[in-house]
């Protein structure tokens, strides 16, 4: 299955599949074909234990985010379509006072109350060392996916998941997820016998096994390596250029706002949609997707939605 360019000219605004609530235009070639599937992503990162929204005097941010809006506006949407996936990149711990007194266990209860799928791990679950993370792991009713970081010799070891397969009504959706080396940037006793392996080859490695081995419609990864640098440092843009079979990424860690999303040409010369929302849980990240099943074309229609008071009840 394949990603491709569609001229904003060559789609109308449409209100097929339950308005799609932000309006997504649909190509015409595509409109009115019952073998058409599709699957809202929803997607957060570095949300960094903002429970609470932001003061009214905030300078950057007043009066958004906040866990509360967010599950209202995730459930708004859920109501509003048939396949649901909700995503995170990492950094969900450190930031508030919440982190410091209860180590990580409110933010991952009410992830599970909205309904999160998986996220993946960013270099602040290791605050409280693999110790603490452990400590809180079974609050979390949803998977924690890093496949480049191999916990075997360490407390972690059978809790973190290399990969997680999902079916979306007829689409099968197969997620893996990369993490920054941590060497430099948290300190070995708090990641300990972790083992970081180079995401390029390990996003190969994945996306081959989800695509040719476990036939997946879509691949995505969730990444804590950052957009992009100026120094060559591994990031999702080298990903996406030097892979072949990954559809989307959901990044995080560089707190970049990309609204509309990224695209980003493979190997294969397809194009590979970036999200990242910002921080602090102020926006939530939306991709549309839209499945042609007999040509395995995809049309992708996206953007970031605020998250502002009393705007979802």
């Amino acid at each position: 299955m394949t990603l491709n360019k569609i001229n904003r000219r060559n789609f109308v605004r449409t209100s097929l599949i339950g308005s799609v609530a932000l309006g997504a235009g649909i190509p015409f070639h595509l409109m009115g074909n019952n073998e058409i599937e599709h699957l809202c992503i929803l997607h957060t990162n570095d949300t960094h234990s903002r429970i609470d929204p932001y003061p009214a005097n905030d300078p950057n941010f007043p009066l958004m985010g906040g866990y509360a809006r967010r599950a209202a506006l995730i459930q708004q949407i859920r109501n509003q379509v048939n396949h649901l996936l909700l995503l995170d990149a990492g950094d969900i711990f450190q930031g508030t006072p919440y982190y410091n007194i209860y180590g990580g266990e409110p933010e991952l209860r009410l992830m599970t109350k909205m309904g999160y799928d998986a996220s993946t791990i960013g270099n602040h679950e290791f605050d409280n060392g693999l110790d603490g993370l452990n400590e809180v792991l079974p609050f979390a009713g949803f998977p924690f996916i890093s496949s480049n970081y191999d916990f075997s010799q360490t407390i972690l070891n059978g809790k973190i998941e290399t990969y997680r397969i999902f079916q979306k009504g007829n689409l099968k959706i197969g997620v893996y997820g990369l993490g920054i080396e941590l060497e430099g940037l948290v300190g070995r006793n708090l990641y300990g016998n972790t083992t970081y392996t180079d995401p390029v080859r390990v996003a190969r490695r994945m996306e081959m096994l989800l695509k040719e081995d476990m036939a997946c419609d879509l691949v995505i990864c969730l990444s804590h390596l950052g957009y992009k640098y100026n120094t060559g440092k591994v990031s999702d843009v080298i990903i996406a250029e030097k892979t072949r079979y990954t559809d989307i990424i959901i990044g995080g860690h560089t707190h970049t706002l990309l609204d509309p999303p990224a695209q980003i040409e493979n190997t294969s010369g397809k194009i590979v949609h970036i999200g990242q929302t910002g921080y602090a849980g102020v926006r939530l990240g939306r991709m549309d997707l839209y499945f042609k099943k007999n040509s395995g074309e995809i049309f992708v229609e996206s953007n970031t939605t605020k998250v502002l008071e009393n705007q979802y009840l």
